[in-house]
């Protein structure tokens, strides 16, 4: 019996079958410790924007670690390579002037947003504003306050009732919803609403026609701060020239929760965005916002991140996106046909879903299409995951669309 202990993992099945051990990686595919290769379905977890290999970034890291591996930024303290990020990062924002606070991961960056609205509103003098609401099949980190916001049962169950106190959920798909929480509970007790722009792990859902810009208003109708968790959306997934959902979706808002594509999963790193007034009272002077992690806005980590920029500017990865949103569609939609698929969710940015008829298959359907040389896995309710690198071509979207269906048939 090996001593790593896997997140999300049934330990006693993987003591007896052994571990997926991989590798290497290059581009869009992966090796694992036989040699074999696979089509990167997810890139990594969503993150490896840029695909797996890139020497470029392994270069830029060594640089950074060589010359300053990290240092606290707490305080006044940064180091030069953060700064330039952070100006990079506020200029990709959809709101001029943002602020930006880095994070070690995705679950680092909503729980910074959900305590940064309730320290807002307190500075606004109005404290009794402390209720977070996030939605059904919501998925937001597994730290405390995101596990308290989850919308996934399975991820809240055994630790006790009130997790967190003061947080709500509504139905993933009914801006009404909200509108109908609102006026049970009263708007001067919302601090703010949560929602990823396209729900990941809870299964791949994408938002109904004009959902978003319905929950938008009416939280800034109410009141009620908007936050966008843009941890899977986020710099450049979403295609259509936008490094965010948010400015796809024009929706402005007050704070984004981001990761993963970020650095491309070179290096752990996250970062939580603040509208200009949200940071302003922490700006004035004289108040102190006590937050942070040690590792937030690591060294190394901001200079994974720049070159990962670069690399999507210069190959032009957010076009490549709009693009792969199209091949995905063309190259998956005709899955739905198979008597082992429900639905096919596709046609907004680099990801789809592949829904089986029966959810309880989804394990096996995992190890069929191991067998068949993809790499993936179930997410939500029996769902598929397929979130590819923004390098991969369009052959290579169809070869994997082939091997899916070899696999589900």
């Amino acid at each position: 019996m090996g001593s790593l202990w896997h997140g999300f993992a049934d330990m006693g099945a993987v003591t007896d079958n052994g571990s997926f051990v991989i590798t290497r990686g290059e581009g869009v595919r992966v090796y694992d410790d036989a040699g074999n290769e696979y089509l990167d379905a997810t890139a990594g977890l969503w993150f490896t924007n840029v695909g797996h290999g890139r020497q470029e970034i392994a270069d830029a890291v060594a640089a950074q670690l060589g010359t300053l591996a990290h240092y606290s930024n707490f305080g006044d303290y940064s180091n030069d390579t953060l700064i330039a990020l952070a100006e990079r990062v506020a200029a990709m924002a959809p709101v001029p002037g943002s602020k930006v606070m880095f994070t070690s991961g995705g679950s680092d960056s909503v729980d910074s947003a959900v305590k940064l609205a309730r320290r807002y509103w307190t500075e606004q003098g109005r404290p009794e504003k402390r209720i977070v609401v996030s939605r059904s099949k919501a998925y937001h980190g597994m730290h405390i306050g995101g596990t308290a916001l989850s919308g996934l049962p399975p991820n809240r169950e055994g630790y006790g009732p009130d997790f967190v106190p003061d947080t709500q959920r509504i139905e993933w798909d009914d801006a009404k919803a909200l509108l109908g929480l609102i006026e049970r509970v009263g708007a001067e007790n919302i601090a703010a609403f949560i929602a990823e722009p396209i729900i990941g792990a809870g299964g791949v859902y994408l938002p109904p026609e004009g959902y978003l810009s319905e929950v938008r208003d009416i939280c800034r109708d109410h009141d009620v701060l908007f936050i966008a968790d843009e941890v899977v959306t986020g710099y450049g997934r979403i295609g259509h020239g936008h490094w965010f959902a948010s400015g796809r979706f024009d929706l402005a808002p007050d704070m984004i929760t981001s990761a993963k594509g970020l650095t491309s999963g070179y290096l752990p790193m996250g970062a939580m965005i603040a509208a200009p007034h949200i940071a302003e009272p922490f700006f004035a002077g004289g108040v102190w916002w006590r937050h942070g992690y040690t590792y937030g806005g690591h060294a190394g980590s901001a200079a994974a991140a720049m070159a990962n920029f670069d690399i999507i500017e210069r190959e032009g990865l957010l076009d490549e996106a709009t693009r792969l949103e199209g091949d995905l569609q063309a190259a998956f939609s005709p899955l739905a046909d198979l008597d082992a698929v429900a639905e096919v969710r596709t046609g907004l940015g680099a990801v789809t879903a592949v829904q089986l008829a029966d959810p309880a298959d989804a394990p096996a359907a995992v190890l069929r299409l191991r067998k068949a040389g993809v790499a993936t896995r179930a997410a939500g309710a029996g769902a598929l995951q397929v979130s590819p690198a923004l390098v991969m071509t369009t052959d290579e979207v169809n070869e994997l669309a082939v091997r899916f269906t070899e696999a589900l048939s």
